[in-house]
């Protein structure tokens, strides 16, 4: 199994939470996350995630702190996802990888089909 390292945003905004819902023509679409990417060889999982959002999104962040972490294992990827908990500065919300974006509060996770890494990183917010 192909295994890969992961870093996402818990990226917050006041009293609300940033996610976003993956594209029909890319993995896991249709399935609500908390933003980030893959981390490259050559950096280290803040500047992978600052890179990400910046990239998918056109957002800017302050990495505070890293949360969490997990291993999920879907049917031909081992992902080991690492969350860190970011503070909003900026976007333009020019998405490349995701169809539509929503701020939420804690309680309202139940709402959305979250993808089945995050899961558990909702516990931890």
């Amino acid at each position: 199994m192909k295994k890969i390292e992961v870093v996402c945003g818990i990226i917050k905004k006041r009293d609300k939470i940033f996610i976003a819902k993956k594209r029909k023509d890319k993995s896991l679409a249709g399935y609500w996350e908390f933003p980030g990417g893959k981390i490259e060889h050559s950096e280290n999982a803040e500047d992978a995630l600052k890179r990400e959002l910046y990239e998918e999104l056109g957002m800017k962040v302050k990495v505070l702190n890293r949360i969490t972490s997990n291993t999920h294992n879907y049917d031909e990827i081992q992902v080991f996802l690492i969350a860190y908990l970011c503070e909003f500065k900026e976007a333009s919300y020019e998405m490349t990888d995701h169809d539509q974006y929503a701020w939420i509060s804690k309680n309202e996770f139940n709402n959305y089909k979250m993808a089945p890494a995050d899961l558990p990183i909702i516990e931890y917010i």
